[in-house]
């Protein structure tokens, strides 16, 4: 099966068959190379393969993977050599593994032989979300000690526990909330929102026609 032509300056999606591989390969530094994951990946069937040169896992801004997102459809399936390809953190890597599995969309990752398609595969994913469970417990259960002593020193509390942060990006990343409608929420200033979502770059991004809240 021909793959599609990549077109230059050219941001929308490119229409893929349905049922195929698309690969996602990313290395964080300029002077590291592709074509190690490149190859793995077509030689896994992947139909293209999306590429980010010189993007650490860490950062928000990754376009290739963007686009590999959208252009992905029910039936298609995402394909990783390694699952840091995607990001650095377990609890980023499920909520990305959950939206994928919401749109009917499979996933494989090469190294870790994780396949959403397969028992084994499922039983993997659920281990990792396991995981990404707990860790969360263990932040919920580090705040309440860090305000129980924060509370004995006299101590004021931070208006926005870890928790609150994360469900604050999520209202407006996926939910495409104002600023002003999150504060809201939180029952804080807008200034606090946008401090909490400053550093992933979400506060100044206007939604639904909104002017920008920066």
């Amino acid at each position: 099966m021909d793959r599609p032509e990549r077109l230059e300056g050219v941001d929308e999606p490119r229409l893929v068959p349905a049922g195929v591989s698309l690969g996602y390969a990313r290395v964080s530094t300029v002077d590291q190379s592709l074509e190690g994951q490149r190859r793995q990946l077509v030689d896994a069937g992947c139909y293209d393969v999306y590429a980010d040169h010189g993007k650490s896992g860490a950062t928000m801004a990754r376009p290739e993977l963007e686009q590999c997102l959208r252009a992905l459809q029910p039936g298609n399936t995402l394909v990783v050599t390694k699952l840091d390809r995607l990001g650095r953190t377990v609890r980023g890597l499920v909520e990305l593994l959950d939206s994928l599995h919401e749109r009917g969309v499979r996933f494989r990752s090469l190294s870790e032989g994780i396949d959403t398609t397969t028992p084994s595969g499922r039983l993997m994913f659920n281990i990792i979300a396991s995981v990404a469970e707990m860790e969360r417990e263990l932040i919920r259960e580090r705040t309440k000690a860090g305000l129980a002593v924060a509370a004995g020193k006299g101590g004021r509390p931070p208006r926005l526990q870890p928790h609150d942060v994360v469900e604050a990006r999520r209202l407006r990343e996926k939910e495409k909330l104002t600023v002003e409608a999150i504060a809201r929420q939180f029952k804080v200033h807008r200034s606090t929102i946008i401090r909490a979502l400053r550093t992933d770059g979400l506060a100044g991004t206007g939604y639904k026609g909104q002017a920008s809240d920066q």
